[in-house]
Parts: C-alpha cells; structure tokens; sequence
C-alpha cells in the first residue's frame, strides 16, 4: 500500500485566482453547482486521456451546460486522473488537457467554475479520490456552493457514492463505461449529460 504525502490532493486547474478566493458567505447567498465528471460523462472516455487533440464532447453536451449555466447553476468538474500516480502522465500533460477542454466550452458560451482532479493511485489512500469527498469540499468552501440545491453526475458508482455522502443529488449518466457497479434503486439514471441536464431543470432551482 503506497502513502500519501498529501502533496497535491486537490488541483484546480482553471484558475489560480480560485484557489485563494474569499467566499463571505453573510454577503454573496450559496449559489446551486452540477457537479460533473469528466471522462465517461462529458467526453468520451478513451481511457487515460494525454493528448488534448483527443478530447471529444458526447452530443449535445456543451449546449446542455450552456442552458444549466443561464439558469444559474455553477458548473464544476470533479475527476479521478489516476493516470498521474500510475505514471502514466504528468500533471503538465493533465492541465493541457483540461485547460484545452475549458478553451472548447469557452467557445461554446460555457464558463466552467473551476476543475479539481485527484492525481492519486488508487491504492494512496488519499481524500480526494471519489468517492471520497475533498475535491467537493473544497468547492463548496471556494465557489460557496449550496450542497442542498446542487447535483452530481457521473457515469459510475463512485460518482453516485460522492453524492450520496456529500448530501448533494445524484444522477447516473449511462455513457461511459457499461459496469455501473451498485447503484440504489432509487438513484435517477439519465441516458446522456442532456436528459440530465433537462431533467435538472425541471426540478427547478
């Protein structure tokens, strides 16, 4: 079993600036979040991404998004880049590639929050690996998000778990890989990001 030294458990790979950013929560109210997976939900899933040239949007997706974000939402992606710790790639490799995702959606209209990735081998036993919960603490304590009237989606269990712990709401997406692993009956499955996405906002705000 590898340790972690803690070095790097949580990177926000959009802006420098929301790293430090001060949330007065009597100020500015707690705003609602879609917390999204990246690779398996948003983008297809070609299996430890390194090259930004492979980045390729499922349908509909960045329109989607773009209607969450107009009714408010704040958009966040939370994604498990192990690949890092496998040493696969490095963390340069890691930012391009998301740094190149926020330059396509930006000109789409979509401003994403921020991104957080968890670089660790799964067996580091770190606390931001999902469906551990720091990559969401940290953007709740950074954006001031509203865990109540937030959501999460992702196309696996551990996406599902991160929410079900975290108190925010869940939806399974089924693109991505087939082995969904054990989902509660009663979690909401969507066949897309955009049947999510429609189904979010009829729930409303």
């Amino acid at each position: 079993m590898r340790e972690n030294n803690g070095k790097h458990s949580v990177e926000n790979t959009v802006s420098e600036k929301s790293l430090s950013r001060s949330v007065s929560l009597s100020i500015r109210p707690l705003r609602p979040a879609v917390f999204l997976d990246r690779d398996g939900t948003i983008i297809d899933d070609i299996g430890y991404l390194a090259d930004p040239a492979g980045i390729s949007f499922y349908p509909g997706v960045p329109e989607a998004l773009k209607r969450l974000q107009d009714k408010g939402y704040v958009l966040v992606v939370i994604t498990n880049q192990s690949g890092i710790g496998r040493g696969y790639f490095n963390e340069e490799t890691a930012l391009s590639v998301n740094l190149t995702m926020v330059r396509l959606l930006k000109e789409k209209g979509v401003a994403l929050a921020a991104i957080y990735y968890c670089p660790h081998h799964p067996e580091d036993n770190c606390r931001c690996r999902k469906p551990e919960l720091l990559m969401v603490q940290r953007a709740q304590r950074d954006l001031g998000v509203d865990p109540s009237r937030s959501w999460v989606v992702g196309d696996l269990d551990k996406d599902v778990k991160t929410g079900l712990k975290a108190g925010v709401r869940p939806i399974l997406v089924e693109t991505g890989k087939v082995e969904k692993g054990d989902i509660p009956a009663d979690v909401k499955r969507c066949e897309t990001v955009v049947e999510a996405a429609m189904f979010i906002l009829n729930e409303g705000l």
